[in-house]
């Protein structure tokens, strides 16, 4: 199997990796980065489980292919926090009961950031279209509605 280099921003931390042709990107990030924060589920680009943003805009990394990230700037969950503080949709999911088995709860952090940089004061019916793409068994949707609308008041859109 070929072999590529690539050379890409992790969480703001470059990251030069030799990879397969045919890796996909959660398998970088788990495996050779240790991201685990990146949740494999479906494998078909239905859950967001595995929802990470690549210069800023939400992807399924579970049918991405890694070489096609030369050059990108990767977000993952890990990358949320700095300094020791939690990022504002962090705190909100946790203020607001947000996540139960946590399974889901970073693709949608993510989801939800990228939401915010796009439209920093969403109306309900807004954030509901732009997570429809992600999927909670546990928690019901009403508490990540709120906690998406908590981080939008206390700047979560990371500006």
């Amino acid at each position: 199997m070929a072999t590529h280099q690539i050379s890409c921003f992790v969480n703001g931390v470059k990251a030069d990796i030799e990879i397969e042709s045919s890796h996909l990107l959660i398998d970088v990030l788990r495996d050779k980065l240790g991201l685990i924060s990146v949740k494999r589920s479906c494998d078909m680009q239905v859950c967001g489980a595995c929802t990470v943003l690549i210069d800023g805009k939400p992807v399924s990394s579970c049918t991405t292919l890694a070489v096609e990230m030369d050059g990108a700037d990767i977000l993952t969950a890990e990358g949320l926090s700095a300094g020791g503080n939690l990022h504002p949709i962090q705190q909100a999911f946790i203020d607001k009961g947000a996540l139960q088995c946590g399974f889901c709860t970073y693709g949608m952090m993510l989801s939800s950031l990228a939401l915010l940089k796009e439209s920093p004061n969403p109306s309900e019916q807004e954030i509901q279209h732009y997570l429809h793409g992600n999927i909670c068994r546990c928690t019901g949707y009403t508490s990540i509605i709120k906690a998406v609308q908590q981080a939008a008041v206390s700047g979560g859109n990371g500006e």
